[in-house]
């Protein structure tokens, strides 16, 4: 079995840049994962992990909220799609 070194490289470079599918809730999610596990050695220390909390709380609400006006935009641009479609094959039909 012979190996083609020139397949190999090609799909190193294009998939050099890309990263995994991932989204910001995952992001998060490890983040609070993060959090959850530090032990404050001070009260001050235990001060800034409630902050960082609630921080990410607020995050991850923003973050449901982009999500679901991205799902919706994106359902209004295929509609926009399909109905520029439907127009462009009706002019190409007279």
């Amino acid at each position: 079995m012979s190996v083609d070194y020139y397949k190999l490289t090609k799909e190193f470079l294009v998939n050099e840049g890309q990263s995994p599918d991932t989204n910001i809730l995952t992001y998060v999610q490890a983040l609070s994962e993060t959090i959850a596990n530090m032990r404050p050695r001070s009260q001050a220390e235990g001060r800034r992990l409630a902050m960082a909390r609630q921080q990410l709380k607020e995050i991850k609400k923003y973050a449901k909220r982009l999500q679901e006006q991205i799902n919706v935009l994106e359902e209004r641009v295929n509609v926009l799609e399909e109905i520029k479609e439907d127009l462009d094959n009706a002019k190409t039909n007279r």
